[in-house]
């Protein structure tokens, strides 16, 4: 039997047509047995022989036909059989001379028959030779036919014949159609990657694709109810007899979905989705169709997407997002009892400088290093997370402080152990940040957010301290906090209400003490607190960022001061106005285009401007920086290295470094009367900028001996409250006035 549905079909036809026509030659038999009883005289035995043969007729319909129509004898046996009747008839014609007018009826049965099985061209010959033999008999009758009536009946034949040879071609371009119909839809079954099957309600399987057998691995003929709840996963069987018995008990047209796992025929489980759709009710499927897709590809990739959305990449350890959750699990399972939730977090010291100088690739060896010793210092039920960069967080439950301190000694002690990254061996360190709660405080616990907050806190009080060492929070630590944010608002208010103002100390040439320039000294005017100096607002704006936005501001108000001097004062062509930059400003990517906007803005001479950045600003990231002041010169203006001799700048990198002044730290200055190492160093700066042909300013001159002192070694320039304090616009506008051009 054929595993193709579609081919089952024709054969069940095929089948049926041949018992039907069995049963036609029966009843012809049957009903010439009724003559020879009625009209005949005598010849019992032949009724009996006649009654006999349509019962071997009969006999015929209960073969299994289904076996034998694809048999390639089975034509060559219907086309002798329909030929033995059609001699039977013309024979029993023949013997009696009555039964003529029943020739055409029994060939017209013998025609309809072979028209349901034979080709139109066998349809024909049988025609023909019925044609010719009602001739022979209309010849050989003793009582002559009429001519119409022979005619008649031969047109009749004909026509019947002409009927059914284009009822069997017709049958035969239909059967054509569908089978070219069917090889599509199964070539589209067999490499589809959907395996569909038909299962009526008792668990009979009734149509297998050819795609079983590509997305499962097995012959459809072998799909059976049992096969699939054996193939079915243990964990899924349950619900997947629960999925069928929704779908059989849904009514028409009723779909389900599910996803199951299935075992291959080769054993590999795979995940698969079922659809599931009611066609009980329709003939003559009248059964569920279910279609069976593999998504192991697609569940592999969720999984990933997954595991890369709750996992660190680099150590396979959970990140900041699966860590919240565990912490937000672990408060809400400890609630009940009242248990402790403890959080360390963990951050390495200097882990750039490890990545500058050793290459990302130790970086990341540094990371995954620290997290396995850190991960040997916990027990199972701990959570170790790495929450970005050299970041770790640790949770831990029902542990006192004394323990959480224990631990923390234990992971400094297990990060210091010495690691070898390529050639180096290197030492590490790390701060530690402790944060404590219990899990039944308040109505619904601990927030992981302000736990997470307050382990953070005490991480930054740790570095704060002097790295190497673990802190416990402390809720003064918050308060700190809090102080700086409002500090940092106080800032940001301030630049908006224009609180902020420019002072400027007069820089003067030590042998004539004639005003040669300005350095621009920025001051708040708090509105509670009063006029501030630098020391009180400068490191807190350069650690928030807002030293950018401010010294961008002392910038355009010195240039346009400088402008206003310049319009108003002949003398004010020959000064210059010096202005600070932080570091933090410096590294400002916009920094270059900014100065060369604002000069274009006020129209100064970029000549009068110079620009101070510390020397031990000038060493970080030395190439990036002498690009940047190469392209601060190419603007026109100059450069100053501020506090010079109290960095650690060398010689070769001096020379690098496209500057035009070195400004003598103010500390050599004070002591440059009294020590004489002081003075010796002064005096090095100074043969050191006429080395290098640049000019040299002192820095905080209070006393005529440092004056008389500075002269005598060298020095060009000076500033310090002996000449002025920092004072106003206003201030530096009269001594331009009362100068002389």
């Amino acid at each position: 039997m054929s595993d193709n549905a579609l081919e089952q079909h024709e054969i069940d036809y095929r089948a049926r047509q041949i018992r039907l026509g069995t049963w036609i030659a029966v009843a012809v038999i049957l009903i010439g047995a009724v003559r020879v009883q009625l009209d005949w005289h005598g010849g019992p035995w032949l009724v009996a022989l006649m009654v006999l043969a349509a019962g071997g007729q009969a006999a015929l319909v209960a073969l299994p036909w289904q076996r034998y129509v694809t048999s390639r004898w089975l034509p060559h046996v219907m086309i002798a059989w329909w030929s033995v009747n059609l001699a039977l008839l013309l024979g029993f014609t023949a013997y009696d001379a009555a039964a003529l007018a029943l020739y055409p009826a029994g060939v017209t049965l013998i025609l309809a028959s072979t028209s349901a099985l034979a080709s139109n061209r066998e349809v024909i010959g049988f025609g023909a030779a019925s044609v010719a033999g009602y001739l022979g008999l209309v010849a050989t009758r003793d009582r002559p036919v009429t001519g119409t009536l022979a005619a008649l009946t031969v047109a009749l034949m004909l026509g019947v014949t002409w009927f059914c040879a284009r009822t069997a071609s017709n049958r035969r371009r239909l059967d054509a159609a569908r089978r070219t119909a069917e090889r599509k839809i199964e070539a589209l079954l067999e490499n589809s990657s959907d395996a569909v099957l038909a299962i009526r309600p008792a668990g009979d399987v009734t149509y297998a694709s050819p795609s079983v057998r590509t997305a499962l691995g097995y012959d459809p003929a072998m799909m059976t109810s049992e096969t699939l709840m054996d193939i079915t996963h243990p964990d899924y069987l349950a619900t997947s007899m629960e999925w069928w018995a929704a779908v059989v008990n849904g009514g028409p047209g009723y779909t389900a979905r599910a996803e199951s796992r299935v075992r291959r025929a080769e054993g590999a489980w795979i995940w698969v989705e079922v659809i599931g759709t009611n066609r009980c009710d329709e003939e003559p499927l009248n059964a569920a169709v279910i279609s069976i897709r593999d998504i192991t590809a697609r569940k592999e990739l969720e999984e990933e997407l997954t595991r890369q959305a709750f996992a660190d990449s680099l150590t396979g350890m959970p990140n900041r997002a699966l860590f919240r959750d565990r912490l937000e699990h672990a408060i809400a399972r400890n609630r009940r009892g009242g248990g402790r939730i403890t959080l360390l977090l963990v951050d390495l010291d200097d882990f750039k400088l490890v990545n500058d100088s050793l290459g990302h690739n130790a970086g990341d060896q540094l990371i995954a290093t620290t997290a396995l010793r850190l991960h040997q210092q916990l027990r199972a039920s701990d959570t170790l997370a790495r929450l970005g960069g050299d970041e770790f967080a640790i949770l831990v439950e029902d542990i006192s402080e004394i323990e959480a301190m224990d631990l923390g000694d234990r992971l400094l002690a297990a990060i210091r152990r010495p690691l070898r990254l390529g050639n180096r061996e290197v030492v590490c360190s790390a701060s530690i940040g402790v944060a404590t709660a219990k899990a039944g405080e308040g109505d619904d616990g601990p927030d992981p957010g302000e736990l997470l907050r307050n382990a953070d806190l005490a991480m930054y009080a740790a570095k704060g301290a002097g790295r190497d060492r673990f802190a416990l929070f402390d809720p003064a630590m918050y308060a700190g906090i809090m102080r700086e944010a409002e500090e940092r608002a106080e800032v940001e208010r301030a630049l908006a209400r224009d609180e902020f103002l420019v002072h400027y100390q007069p820089i003067v040439d030590l042998p004539t003490s004639r005003l040669i320039g300005v350095e621009a000294l920025v001051r708040w005017e708090h509105p509670v607190r009063g006029l501030l100096g630098p020391n009180t607002f400068i490191p807190l704006a350069e650690s928030t960022g807002l030293i950018v936005p401010l010294g961008r501001w002392v910038l355009r108000q010195a240039c346009e001061q400088l402008a206003r001097w310049r319009d108003e004062f002949p003398a004010a062509a020959g000064i210059r106005v010096n202005i600070n930059l932080s570091a933090r400003q410096f590294q400002h990517e916009g920094l270059v285009e900014e100065v060369a906007g604002i000069l274009a803005e006020t129209g100064v001479d970029p000549r009068q401007i110079v620009l101070e950045i510390t020397e031990s600003l000038l060493m970080q990231d030395t190439d990036s920086t002498i690009e940047t002041l190469g392209r601060l010169k190419a603007l026109g203006v100059r450069l100053a290295i501020d506090d010079f001799g109290t960095g650690y700048s060398s010689l070769s990198y001096l020379k690098r470094f496209p500057v035009d002044i070195l400004k003598i730290d103010r500390s050599f200055v004070d002591g440059i009367t009294t020590e004489r190492g002081d003075a010796t160093l002064a005096e090095a700066v100074v043969q050191l900028g006429r080395a290098l042909q640049l000019q040299t300013v002192a820095e905080g001159i209070e006393t005529a001996e440092q004056w008389s002192t500075l002269q005598s070694l060298g020095c060009e320039f000076g500033q310090g409250y002996l000449f002025a304090r920092p004072g106003a616009a206003e201030a530096i506008s009269s001594i331009l006035g009362d100068a002389r051009v």
